[in-house]
């Protein structure tokens, strides 16, 4: 029988107020915490977290079965496996690599300018809700070509979505109205779809209506999965890591002013970013057999959390994990982006996030823009800082002052 500390849960509010508190005694008294009342498991240890991410045949993705398929109205990529799973994933990755990223860094410096615009006169935004939210959304809509003009609906239905994927445990109001959310966002799809087949564009929409797996078109539901999985995955995290790496660099001054003086210096500020406070901090797996980890048996059929955040600051892992350095030598800038990351935050192996790459590149791009424009850049009078959210998390807002724009000054 799993041990239960009744001191600690993961679900309580003082968990979620900070879990960063928590993360060493769990790493040093109970690497394997187990959670009665949701039948799970929560690993902390960096060794632990990767041996579930890298052995697919003992830790499989089948808890998404229920976690993510019934909202995004089919099977998603990290459920596939094999043949099947290694031509998806490249057609998925094809839209955003190449050729069409470059496409779609012109629309994220597009998107940026215009959003940006109506604050730099003020010299006052909210990063998280004024600007990162609405831009990641434009630029997702933009990679799939969906009309930007329905932004706010399908950012209400994907943000049901995202809730459903996301919640430890959901009352059955918020699930009614999550499956609502995909029900309808689905419905909102179809003709999409059904148009793409008939008259494709450079769109990834597109690509996936016409892409072929085994000489076999993908059906409807197939394209549809695929579209949400894409939407979840890159609206959610991109607002969070860029209000975050903001947040550090302004509670770090001497590492602001080194990637002003040195843009060369951003992919490691954002790597560092998400290696410090993963957006996403929990990837869930299911055990196909009984594993043992630090002495403690997982049981066969049971729900494992890999708790991102926790490895990402385990000191075998990383020296002086507790500190934000974007110099640290052990982070590995070049590949921090790729399956060969030593940080955790887009998961590792096989169903490493398809989209790192596309993070990257709309981070840096966003953020080189925005690191002229906010001069002097600091928190707003009064502002206090808040974060939410136990599987993804993030900041709620983050009100700058910086140093008004002026029209004749930009050029």
């Amino acid at each position: 029988m799993p041990v239960v500390n009744p001191r600690f849960s993961v679900l309580s509010e003082d968990f979620a107020a900070s879990p960063y508190r928590s993360f060493a005694w769990l790493r040093e008294q109970a690497p394997v915490h187990y959670e009665p009342a949701i039948d799970s498991y929560f690993l902390s240890h960096y060794r632990d977290v990767k041996r579930v991410l890298t052995d697919h045949e003992t830790f499989t993705t089948e808890t998404l079965q229920v976690r993510a398929e019934p909202v995004m109205r089919g099977p998603v990529l990290a459920q596939m496996t094999g043949a099947e799973h290694t031509a998806k994933r490249k057609i998925v990755v094809r839209g955003f690599t190449g050729q069409a990223l470059q496409d779609q860094i012109r629309a994220i410096r597009a998107n940026t300018a215009e959003l940006m615009d109506p604050f730099l006169p003020r010299g006052r935004m909210d990063l998280v809700n004024d600007f990162g939210k609405p831009l990641a959304v434009h630029v997702t809509l933009d990679v799939l070509g969906l009309d930007r003009k329905d932004w706010q609906q399908v950012a209400a239905w994907h943000s049901g979505v995202a809730e459903f994927i996301t919640s430890i445990t959901l009352t059955p109001e918020r699930r009614r109205h999550c499956m609502d959310c995909a029900e309808q966002l689905e419905a909102y799809l179809v003709p999409v779809i059904e148009e793409r087949r008939r008259r494709p564009g450079e769109d990834l929409i597109s690509k996936l209506c016409t892409a072929e797996f085994d000489g076999i078109a993908m059906s409807d539901r197939d394209v549809t999965a695929l579209i949400i999985n894409v939407l979840a995955a890159a609206t959610e995290p991109a607002d969070k890591t860029l209000a975050l790496l903001f947040k550090h660099l302004i509670d770090h001054p001497e590492q602001l002013a080194q990637v002003r003086q040195d843009p060369n210096l951003l992919p490691a500020a954002i790597a560092e970013t998400l290696r410090y406070t993963p957006p996403v901090q929990l990837i869930p797996r299911q055990a196909e057999e009984n594993a043992v980890f630090a002495g403690t048996t997982v049981p066969a059929g049971a729900t494992v959390f890999c708790m991102i955040g926790a490895a990402n600051r385990d000191p075998e892992a990383f020296a002086a994990p507790d500190t934000f350095d974007i110099h640290r030598p052990d982070l590995g800038t070049a590949r921090s982006f790729t399956a060969a990351a030593q940080h955790l935050a887009f998961g590792t192996g096989l169903h490493q996030c398809v989209g790192a790459a596309f993070a990257r590149a709309e981070i840096e791009t966003v953020a080189a823009m925005l690191l002229p424009l906010l001069d002097q850049v600091r928190y707003s009078p009064g502002f206090r800082y808040r974060e939410t959210g136990l599987y993804t998390r993030g900041p709620v807002s983050l009100s700058l002052d910086f140093t008004p724009v002026h029209e004749s000054g930009r050029g």
